[in-house]
């Protein structure tokens, strides 16, 4: 006589319902709510500097992407502005935000790498924030399968 394994019994699914987020993907998008906060008040700042001075930046020559300081300035503060918002709506939860993060986040490394010449040190750190956020808000709209 042969003996088998009783059936499991019906339970919930293996992976993790669309509603439900997995909580390191959780903490992940809260810290990139964060981080564009923090990107944005940089933003804010380098703006406000740019367009308050002319001589605290580096003068570049026979650049392609040569602006006069004070647009940059201008670039900065309207893009830290508007991180800022997009990071105080991903602490809410807004669904809106996320999406927009990314785009945002993407549009902040791209202005950043061009203006590596004239601040490098906070090009760089700006790079990497947005770098990460596009990661965190990528993965957590990812499936996850516990």
């Amino acid at each position: 006589m042969a003996h088998s394994a009783p059936a499991p019994a019906p339970g919930p699914a293996r992976t993790v319902d669309q509603g439900e987020m997995n909580p390191w993907a959780a903490g992940g998008v809260m810290f990139a709510g964060v981080l564009l906060l923090v990107d944005g008040v940089l933003g804010v700042i380098k703006g406000i500097t740019g367009i308050a001075t002319d001589d605290v930046y580096a003068h570049v020559r026979n650049y392609t992407f040569k602006f006069d300081v004070a647009t940059w300035g201008w670039i900065h503060l309207v893009l830290g502005v508007i991180l800022g918002c997009v990071g105080w709506g991903i602490l809410k939860g807004a669904v809106w935000a996320r999406a927009t993060g990314v785009v945002l986040a993407s549009i902040s490394l791209i202005v950043n790498f061009i203006w590596l010449p004239y601040q490098p040190v906070w090009a760089i750190v700006s790079i990497a924030i947005d770098a990460f956020v596009i990661w965190a808000l990528c993965a957590a709209t990812a499936k996850a399968v516990i």
